[in-house]
């Protein structure tokens, strides 16, 4: 799977420019094969992942650290009511799911409480839905 984020040569990431064809060269090179650039959009679709969403989609919350390099390809706009990005300058990736402990900064800890409160909306919206139903 190719994912083109270049972030320079001192981290585990690809060069920054990412380079296509130096990047198809090195898995010939290692691995026997070329990779398949466009496999996951192809396989699975989603060439407008808004439009896809939009029709698809509800409850879903992206939640973006801009700290981290996988931000650059990341839903960072709402696309509706109930798909929504949540986005903080000093996160990274997945840090906001993992276990809250007493050294989080105060930015985390207010991201968790955001999040929460969405999710806190939609269950209880849920039930008024589930509750109107029954009637």
């Amino acid at each position: 799977m190719v994912i083109p984020i270049g972030r320079g040569n001192d981290t585990m990431f690809e060069p920054d420019p990412f380079i296509l064809s130096s990047y198809i060269e090195q898995c010939k090179s290692i691995y026997g094969v070329p990779p398949r650039p466009h496999w996951v959009t192809s396989y699975y679709g989603g060439h407008d992942i808004k439009l896809i969403l939009q029709r698809f989609g509800s409850n879903i919350i992206f939640s973006n650290g801009l700290r981290d390099p996988y931000s650059t390809g990341g839903v960072l706009d709402n696309i509706s009511d109930t798909i929504v990005a949540v986005s903080t300058v000093n996160g990274s990736h997945c840090l906001d799911i993992l276990f809250a402990k007493e050294s989080d900064p105060d930015w985390l800890v207010m991201q968790r409480k955001v999040e929460v409160r969405i999710i806190e909306q939609w269950i209880t919206k849920y039930y008024a839905d589930l509750l109107a139903y029954k009637k």
